[in-house]
């Protein structure tokens, strides 16, 4: 009889998250399943049961697309897999891209440590058509090329593109120290193979402890839970993802209500201004301009969440920034030189998160406006679009005023089907600089990004714990200034084996 008992705890503990739901903690699994109804009185089972609804309840770092599969220990002594899977989750981001949980575990003597790690091969293969994107993992809608454009020309003839890629592939190392005290410690290691070559570049690398979180990842004004599925890597245009260097703290008071402030290493990237100073005196003509310099002050992301309910929350984030150039600089021996160092002030506000209508329809939605903050748009981040130089005056520079926003709607045809139609628009309000230089190159106004549009519409297949399948289509259609528009369609299939 003992022996039968220990086999049947053992059973329980690698019990799959998901196979655990709301409606569960009204009613113990125990009465439901004959089997296990004459050890209903069982310690270990009743706290492995309501452990598992609680983590359900209180689950706020998880993305609604998230399925947990059993936690296998391969080295060393467990009471609570549970507990140990929720130690893992709260240490995660909420990406989809990335299990929460991984699949094997190493637990040190009296669990002083949890050492989790995990990942997925991921194979895609695609079809573009129109003006295609050199990019088979990442549909930029930004870098549609365009006719007559010097950044991504069209080049006559190529109208289709036929890719094959892995490199979206990814593994992880998720460890909690001292995990049942007060001044536990996490660390979470993430690369992903989109170097050239396939090379792994290092997606994310933080160390975490009392609702600090320092290191490389992604920002706190990046709301990943409102991401919606896709296969494609870049996703929505308008979704505001940043990876970055931070110090980050947030704090949740309860299950429903949560907080977060930070501060971020800056990173500006504007466009240089160049040509006649319009305040002639003595009728002497001079050319004037600005230059880069380095940031010195951080950018401060914050927000406050409330949750209320399974996959139902809102949002409301800030960001502020103060970034730094050098303006007003004479032109000497072919070179700008002089001048003083100016500061701009910008920032924007966001709404985003999930609606959940009975299970079966859940909604991901994200709306974002601000000034000098386009880098934080993943569609131009790094375009030089956070400042630009005045219409009037090259020796000035002025921030861009920018707006974007998605919805995405996920359909649960069934637990293992699930489907996601998806809007997202950017655009962005440069004013008529006339010439302009980006990292020593020309970068005049008339070729410069208006607005973009991303269309999507996919079906996820989850054919097991640790295989599924995809297929999806995608549109983008980028249109600049100089009303010179250029759009591309992609369809493409995923196979994907998590570890």
């Amino acid at each position: 009889m003992r022996r039968r008992i220990l086999n049947q705890t053992r059973r329980l503990k690698t019990i799959p998250i998901n196979k655990i739901n709301e409606t569960d903690c009204a009613l113990p699994v125990a009465f439901r399943e004959g089997t296990l109804f004459k050890y209903l009185r069982m310690k270990k089972l009743l706290l492995a049961v309501f452990a598992g609804c609680s983590l359900l309840a209180s689950a706020q770092h998880s993305h609604p697309t998230h399925r947990h599969a059993p936690l296998n220990v391969i080295l060393g002594e467990v009471e609570d897999t549970v507990g140990i899977m929720q130690a893992f989750i709260e240490n995660s981001p909420a990406d989809y891209k990335v299990p929460d949980a991984p699949r094997f575990a190493i637990v040190g003597k009296n669990e002083k440590f949890y050492l989790g790690f995990g990942g997925y091969v991921k194979g895609t293969m695609s079809f573009d058509w129109g003006s295609p994107i050199n990019n088979y993992n990442e549909f930029i809608v930004s870098q549609i090329p365009m006719p007559g454009s010097s950044s991504y020309p069209f080049k006559p003839g190529n109208k289709g593109q036929f890719g094959i890629s892995a490199q979206q592939s990814d593994i992880y190392l998720n460890m909690v120290a001292l995990p049942k005290e007060k001044n536990k410690v996490g660390f979470y290691l993430n690369f992903i193979f989109l170097g050239n070559g396939y090379l792994p570049q290092v997606r994310q690398a933080y160390v975490s402890w009392r609702g600090i979180e320092m290191g490389y990842g992604f920002s706190l004004f990046t709301d990943l839970a409102a991401d919606p599925s896709t296969i494609d890597y870049e996703g929505p245009n308008s979704f505001t993802v940043v990876i970055n260097a931070k110090f980050d703290y947030r704090h949740n008071f309860g299950k429903h209500f949560g907080i977060g402030i930070g501060a971020e290493l800056p990173m500006a990237s504007y466009t240089n201004g160049k040509g006649t100073d319009p305040r002639v005196t003595g009728g002497v003509l001079r050319t004037i301009g600005t230059a880069t310099v380095d940031q010195r002050i951080p950018d401060i992301p914050m927000y406050v969440q409330w949750n209320f309910g399974n996959n139902n929350r809102i949002r409301l984030s800030g960001l502020l920034r103060n970034m730094q150039y050098r303006g007003m600089m004479d032109e000497y021996g072919g070179s700008l030189v002089g001048g003083k160092t100016k500061n701009l002030v910008g920032g924007g506000v966001q709404l985003s998160g999930n609606f959940n209508i009975a299970n079966k329809l859940i909604g991901y939605y994200q709306a974002t406006v601000g000034k000098g903050m386009t880098s934080y748009f993943e569609d131009v981040t790094g375009m030089g679009y956070d400042m630009v130089p005045c219409a009037t005056d090259p020796g000035k520079l002025q921030t861009v005023k920018a707006w974007g926003g998605y919805l995405g709607l996920q359909y649960n045809w069934s637990s293992k089907v699930y489907s996601n139609l998806i809007y997202s628009h950017l655009r962005l309000y440069t004013p008529n600089y006339g010439d302009g230089s980006f990292d020593g190159s020309a970068y005049n106004f008339p070729q410069q990004y208006k607005y973009g549009q991303y269309a999507v519409a996919n079906v996820f297949y989850n054919i097991s714990n640790t295989f599924s399948w995809a297929l999806e289509y995608i549109y983008g259609r980028r249109m600049d200034w100089n009303h010179v528009q250029a759009h591309d369609n992609r369809i493409q299939t995923m196979l994907q084996v998590t570890f």
